[in-house]
């Protein structure tokens, strides 16, 4: 996958290039949480898959870079500067939990995931699905209030997928007898649950925008 089918052009305009960019990572980002539902649910050929999913972390961090390094050189901007910046993050680092996931599955050799585990990755790919749909949505200055009804939907996922966790944990120890197997999976659910807070963080963003530019 090339860098440069997520990247706008140099030569757009500023405003044009902030919204590309975001457009971009959420774009990103759904691609992310594609590949961790596959991974997780069809659980074979799994160094491949965890290396496609590393790769569109690295496409995530060129583009937060490309963020970081346009609000440095830009004067004026769609939105808070402090905002544009939060959100930028917010979105990489949902990329990151997904893409340390998929690797430590890889590395603490786990021989299948749990059902619990693999509808914690459904959440999160529902979250993807609804950021990205955000991301083509913030150019539209004027219809910004139509983003709320998205944040108040990743606001329910991440508390289901809380449930899902705790239940999820409560399961292991009532039936789980190897320590190092619970250590593992804690570690794990962990990680899936923080990708879905970190789609909250972007949720909360995406709302103070809204509320300061609707």
């Amino acid at each position: 996958m090339r860098l440069s089918s997520f990247l706008p052009q140099a030569l757009l305009p500023r405003e044009d290039r902030f919204f590309g960019l975001l457009r971009s990572s959420t774009r990103n980002l759904h691609q992310t949480t594609i590949a961790l539902v596959d991974f997780f649910e069809d659980y074979q050929d799994i160094e491949r898959k965890a290396a496609h999913i590393r790769d569109l972390e690295e496409i995530g961090d060129h583009i937060i870079h490309e963020i970081m390094s346009n609000l440095h050189r830009t004067f004026v901007t769609p939105f808070d500067r402090e905002d544009i910046a939060e959100l930028g993050v917010r979105l990489d680092d949902v990329v990151d939990m997904a893409e340390e996931a998929a690797r430590t599955m890889v590395e603490y050799h786990v021989t299948a995931p749990t059902p619990r585990a693999i509808e914690l990755t459904h959440l999160i790919d529902q979250a993807g699905a609804l950021l990205e749909d955000a991301g083509e949505k913030l150019r539209a200055r004027g219809r910004l209030r139509e983003l709320l009804p998205l944040t108040v939907e990743l606001n329910r996922i991440e508390n289901e997928a809380d449930q899902v966790t705790s239940k999820a944990v409560g399961e292991l120890f009532a039936i789980e007898k190897d320590p190092i197997e619970i250590i593992k999976w804690r570690e794990i659910y962990g990680l899936l649950e923080g990708a879905t807070d970190r789609c909250e963080d972007a949720a909360n963003v995406i709302e103070a925008i809204v509320l300061k530019h609707a």
